[in-house]
């Protein structure tokens, strides 16, 4: 029997408000629509690596034991990332993925007559946990593209200005995604110095392990300076355990303690727990993937160069390209040539295409398809 029912209308407002977050195509569904085969995927920044050989073989163990809950602290891997991290395990949040742990802080600290700050062109999830807790969301304008030292990367003094009586989170993305684009240490912390004690200041810094710039600030440095500072990052990049879904926040005990009143207590599964703590470790895969991302970034901004492509500066692990037409058909072109990547125009970017740094011949395959593409 039809429902009478509107639920549409029994939702928060806010949930009423918000669109889907649009996750990368997968192979499986291209495979299905276009009946093609050897998929190239280079749409949501995994590491074209794969997991870590140690994290790999850190499942044998708790996939004997699936009957079992996960450890509900999480003990063991808050344990290794205090001792790698040089903080307390009193200061770790654990996540399934560090987008539940970005959900955790709107829950903790927003609702109806608050207010959360990030700026245009910033991460998809934080306009949607905002929204969702039915708090008001400001977005600050970026950079504009002519800008000359960081086309479209957060302008903290527009950030700043959003701030008021109401507002209570700040959202950072340090790499940025999708633009790629970053903030330095000393105009970062310049930032943290000028914002509110009572205003809280999440970095989200899921892309900071590919980083090499000496400039590029290390957040979880000051948060013993700021009480009022929240760090997350992720495992789902570098680490190559996207699809196990673990993440984290590093905070003062204090926040860390209300973040874990609204975490489930089994938010994190067996594997993911077993895996991210053995990847922790594996310092030559790690050193391994920030070789490969930096070559193949080497490799887009010569092609860039010799194509005259227009590109986004990025230091993480995908490069953002200027088409300077509709991207979408660009998109659809590609993935007829068996390509996925990532049109952006929900981020208010439809003319940009963000495309994952993958091997050489990854690289390679992705840039002659886009070549050809653009040609026609």
């Amino acid at each position: 029997m039809p429902s009478t029912v509107n639920y549409q209308s029994l939702a928060l407002a806010g949930v009423q408000a918000l669109s889907p977050y649009q996750p990368g195509k997968p192979i499986e569904e291209l495979e299905r629509e276009l009946g093609i085969t050897d998929i190239l995927k280079l749409a949501s920044n995994e590491n074209p690596l794969g997991a870590s050989p140690k994290a790999l073989a850190a499942l044998a163990k708790p996939l004997k034991a699936l009957e079992l809950y996960p450890d509900g602290s999480g003990y063991l891997l808050k344990d290794a990332l205090a001792n790698k991290l040089g903080l307390h395990a009193k200061q770790i949040t654990l996540g399934n993925g560090s987008n539940d742990v970005l959900e955790l802080i709107a829950r903790a600290f927003l609702t109806q007559g608050r207010a959360a700050v990030c700026s245009e062109f910033a991460f998809a999830v934080y306009p949607i946990v905002t929204q969702a807790t039915g708090a008001e969301l400001r977005i600050a304008k970026a950079n504009p593209p002519e800008h000359a030292e960081m086309p479209y990367g957060h302008n903290l003094q527009n950030l700043l200005e959003k701030i008021s009586a109401t507002t209570q989170l700040v959202f950072i993305a340090n790499p940025n995604n999708p633009t790629g684009t970053w903030l330095g240490k000393a105009e970062l912390l310049n930032f943290l110095q000028q914002v509110p004690q009572q205003v809280i200041v999440v970095i989200d810094e899921a892309y900071t392990e590919y980083v090499e710039d000496p400039e590029f600030p290390n957040a979880l440095a000051w948060l013993a300076q700021f009480p009022n500072l929240i760090v997350t990052r992720t495992f789902s990049k570098i680490y190559g355990l996207a699809g196990l879904r673990v993440g984290y926040a590093a905070s003062s005990p204090e926040i860390a303690d209300i973040l874990n009143r609204v975490r489930q207590p089994f938010n994190v599964n067996s594997l993911a727990l077993a895996a991210a703590t053995a990847a922790l470790v594996d310092d030559a895969f790690l050193e391994q993937s920030k070789a490969v991302n930096s070559k193949g970034l080497q490799q887009w901004f010569a092609a860039c160069a010799a194509e005259n492509w227009d590109y986004i500066p990025t230091v993480g692990n995908f490069i953002t390209i200027h088409l300077k037409r509709p991207a979408a058909p660009i998109y659809d072109a590609l993935l007829r040539e068996g390509v996925i990547v990532r049109p952006i125009g929900g981020y208010g970017l439809p003319e940009h295409l963000r495309i994952t740094i993958g091997t050489e011949a990854q690289n390679q395959r992705c840039i002659t398809a886009l070549k050809k593409v653009l040609a026609a």
